[in-house]
Formats: structure tokens, C-alpha cells, sequence
């Protein structure tokens, strides 16, 4: 579960500073560009908590929220999947509470919003794990084929060609498990040769970058965290997100080369930036 916190009245997470270069928006309209004839505003967005008991307008939304009395001495906000959750101080009166709230406006409906279409995007791309399901292999469309008459050795599946048709998969992976097996059973087999393929290429991209940055790694973890790509502890010890597989090979050289750098930085200082920038003069644009 995705989830982001605001805890009224302690200071906010600091945010990195702004690289060293950086793109513009993929569209950006001066309000002077919209014509007199467009359509009428859309209506307001309504979120709303399975478990809300209590609703509130915010920055032109309705937002049902979840309301908890506790033991903290602040004011706390937390916006998941579900949608937003407010925890109170029992002494705190409604009256603060809302007045809190309408402060950080603009913050709860953005991190809504963002939430909403994350948890969209996600729908969108979720797989129906049967005979002929595609999924995603180093930025390239991969056909799933089940062939039980074949051994692939400690793999468990093989990656072969299939198609030089345009539209087409170009790729299919051959798994070897029984064609009645249940969509749990191909899910996991896929996912493991998945894991085992990220671990191989992490490997090699790691000690691709590290000599260039003049750092050394000892430890690789696969991740399967929700809300992070990758981490790095001074150790050396480095961990990355084994879903990073299904991108193309640039963005994965990206969060690969970030988290070396950190063995140089261990923050998101000006400084980072430029260790970053030696070895990938282009990382604004992969960041992006």
C-alpha cells in the first residue's frame, strides 16, 4: 500500500534540490491560450475513504476522510490507496482539526490526486496471467507461452523470438510448467525468471558504473517495495527494485548510477548532482 504522511505542526520532509538541468512539463498552457469557446469546467473531485466519517471541501474537492482520535500530540495526515486518514490529539477540538486541514489544502488534494492515478495506472498495467499475457522485459513487450514439453534447466523458462512482425511481440518466454497450472503458478514462475534476470543485470551494470565513480559495492538485496526504486547505504550495500526489469536498460543505468553516487554523497546536495552528472551527462532527462 502506497502512503504518504504530513504531520501537522512538525517541519515537512525536505525535498531535494532541483538538478542541474532539468525538462519542461510535457505541456504547459499560458491561461491567456485557452479559447473564449472551451468547455465548462469539469465537475469537482470527491475522494472518499471506505471508512470515512466525516467530509470536508478542500481546494475545490470533496474529501470524505477517515477520523481517528489518539494519543499523539499533533495533528497528523496520511493519504494511501484508501484515501486520507486525519489522526487528533483527544483534546484537539474539530474546530482546529478543519482549521488544520484548509492549511494544508493543496498538499492533501495534490498527494490525492497523484495517489488516484498511480492507483489507475497500476490497474491499467495489471496482467491477466494466462496462456498468451504480456509483460514488460527491459522496455520490450514479452509473450508468455506455456510449454510444459520442454526442461529449461534451473531458469524454469526460456526467452526465444517470436515475431519480426511489426505490433507483434518480438519476444516470447517459454515456461516450463503444466498447461492446467493456475494463474498463481505462471505469475510466480515469470516473476522468478524476472528476479533471477534483474539480479544478473544489476549485477553487471553495478560493475559497469562503480569503477567510473570510483566507489565499491559489496552486498546486492532485490526489493519489492511499493514507492522506491533503489537505496544505498555507506556499507556499500545496495538495493534496487527487482521491478526495474521490466524498464528499458537507460532508466534502469539511471536508478543503478544514482545510488553508486550516494556511496560518494550520501544526501541529494548540489554536490551529488555533479558526482551523477560525471558519469551521466544526460540524468536529468532519464530523471525525468
Amino acid at each position: 500500500m502506497r502512503q504518504l504522511a504530513f504531520d501537522w505542526l512538525e517541519p515537512p520532509p525536505r525535498q531535494p534540490p532541483a538538478p542541474a538541468a532539468s525538462l519542461p512539463p510535457a505541456s504547459a498552457h499560458h491561461p491567456s491560450c485557452v479559447p473564449a469557446s472551451a468547455s465548462p469546467a469539469a465537475p469537482a473531485p470527491h475522494f472518499a475513504h471506505p471508512r470515512a466519517s466525516r467530509e470536508i471541501a478542500l481546494a475545490n474537492a470533496q474529501v470524505a476522510y477517515e477520523f481517528r482520535r489518539s494519543k499523539r500530540r499533533t495533528i497528523g495526515f496520511a493519504v494511501s490507496a484508501e484515501g486520507l486518514c486525519v489522526s487528533a490529539p483527544r483534546w484537539t477540538p474539530l474546530r482546529d482539526v478543519e482549521a488544520a486541514l484548509h492549511e494544508k489544502a493543496r498538499w492533501i488534494v495534490a498527494k490525492l490526486q497523484e495517489t488516484r492515478a498511480l492507483a489507475e495506472r497500476q490497474s491499467a498495467l495489471r496482467i491477466d496471467w494466462r496462456e498468451g499475457a504480456q509483460f514488460s522485459y527491459l522496455g520490450e513487450a514479452v509473450l508468455v507461452v506455456i510449454d510444459p514439453r520442454q526442461r529449461h534447466g534451473p531458469a524454469g523458462a526460456l526467452l526465444q523470438q517470436a515475431s519480426t512482425l511489426p505490433g507483434i511481440a518480438r519476444l516470447a518466454l517459454h515456461v516450463g510448467i503444466a498447461q492446467n497450472a493456475s494463474p498463481t503458478q505462471l505469475r510466480d514462475a515469470v516473476q522468478a525468471w524476472l528476479m533471477r534476470q534483474a539480479r544478473r543485470h544489476f549485477t553487471a551494470r553495478l560493475d559497469h558504473f562503480a569503477p567510473q565513480l570510483g566507489v565499491q559495492w559489496h552486498k546486492l538485496a532485490l526489493s519489492g517495495a511499493s514507492t522506491r526504486w533503489g537505496s544505498a547505504c555507506a556499507s556499500g550495500a545496495i538495493r534496487l527494485n527487482w521491478r526495474l526489469i521490466h524498464l528499458s536498460a537507460p532508466l534502469i543505468d539511471y536508478v543503478v548510477a544514482h545510488e553508486l553516487a550516494h556511496l560518494r554523497e550520501m544526501n541529494h546536495s548540489p554536490r551529488f548532482w555533479q558526482v551523477l552528472q560525471s558519469v551521466m551527462p544526460d540524468y536529468a532527462a532519464r530523471r525525468s
